[in-house]
């Protein structure tokens, strides 16, 4: 397990802040207001925020904010037609992290996961602890914890594959963890385990770039069958590969967020994390 109580620390004054936000009156809590309710000062506040993000309370609180997911929709609406050219020329998922993937045959995923060796270790993330899980071949599963809890968070991710043997063996994947969270750089490589119809949704996911979003309509029409809005929510649910495979860039064509497998706050902190990066990086 990596000890990193750091990371850990921030994602929990986001939480908290997540909820003072919210039940704040527009235009929302002043930074004097913000520190005194997650019990810190002003200044170390200014600090935890500038440190994890790069941007003020004030800007953050803009990001995190129930209407930022319109305000995506509107500005970084993503048509998944051109997002091969406009992702992996800039700033696509599979460009930032060097991630290579291949995914499982049919009959091995019929299989349940007969014959595989899974080795799974708890981390701490930016958006909390999280569960991930891998194979010789890449990362299969990332789990986040905050929300759910470690133990539901396992079961889930082990049932998948009720017919694969699991053992904790964190060191393994430490090296695909640590460029997955941005912590050191490499490679992060994945092994899609999933029906061919969640293997054709999850590519689609990984070809929006970074700090833009696209709705479950697009993505079904990106797949070729634009009737199954509703199996491709499915199958974004269904993504165990969380953060990588970016399910958290899918939205409602209303500007809703939609559902999250971990919880919607890690949803809008991942949303609200990419936003800002986006922007200094547009302003660099």
């Amino acid at each position: 397990m990596t000890d990193t109580p750091e990371t850990a620390y921030h994602y929990n004054v986001i939480r908290r802040a997540l909820d003072i936000i919210d039940a704040a009156p527009a235009p929302g809590p002043s930074l004097e207001a913000l520190a005194r309710a997650l019990d810190m000062s002003p200044a170390h506040l200014q600090r935890v925020f500038s440190r994890w993000v790069g941007v003020s309370p004030k800007r953050y609180q803009q990001y995190l904010s129930l209407d930022h997911a319109r305000t995506l929709l509107r500005d970084r609406f993503t048509t998944l037609a051109t997002a091969d050219e406009v992702g992996l020329s800039g700033s696509g998922r599979l460009h930032d992290l060097f991630v290579k993937w291949e995914a499982m045959s049919p009959g091995e995923f019929a299989a349940g996961g007969a014959g595989l060796e899974i080795a799974w270790g708890l981390f701490d993330s930016p958006f909390g602890p999280a569960i991930v899980l891998g194979t010789d071949k890449g990362i299969c599963g990332i789990g986040f914890t905050a929300e759910t809890g470690e133990e539901a968070t396992m079961a889930d991710l082990q049932s998948r594959w009720p017919e694969a043997r699991f053992s904790e063996d964190p060191d393994a994947l430490k090296p695909w963890v640590d460029a997955a969270f941005g912590a050191t750089p490499g490679e992060a490589r994945l092994f899609l385990i999933g029906a061919p119809f969640q293997i054709k949704v999850w590519e689609a996911l990984l070809r929006i770039p970074t700090g833009h979003v696209t709705t479950y309509s697009e993505i079904a029409e990106a797949i070729g069958n634009p009737k199954a809005v509703r199996a491709v929510g499915t199958a974004v649910g269904r993504n165990p590969i969380s953060w990588l495979i970016p399910c958290h860039r899918a939205l409602r064509k209303s500007g809703g967020l939609g559902g999250y497998h971990w919880g919607l706050p890690v949803k809008r902190a991942m949303l609200a994390w990419e936003s800002a990066e986006e922007d200094m990086r547009r302003s660099a």
